[in-house]
């Protein structure tokens, strides 16, 4: 018996939703002007949470995505 997958997440789901708020944060803090060290971690927050969620639905979509730690 093949293990069951999980549900595919829409776009209004609070992942989907949380990456897209970081991506603005990232967007604004580098038009504002924002200390390369802010821009750069708000970078990496966006860019965590959006492969998170791509991780994810990769899984559920049964595709192989990055290991799991």
């Amino acid at each position: 018996m093949m293990p069951k997958l999980p549900p595919v997440l829409f776009p209004d789901h609070p992942a989907y939703v949380e990456a897209v708020d970081a991506m603005r944060h990232y967007h604004a803090a580098q038009s504002s002007g924002a200390a390369a060290e802010d821009v750069e971690r708000l970078r990496l927050i966006a860019e965590a949470a959006f492969q998170a969620v791509t991780d994810y639905q990769l899984r559920a979509f049964g595709k192989p995505s990055t290991p799991i730690h």
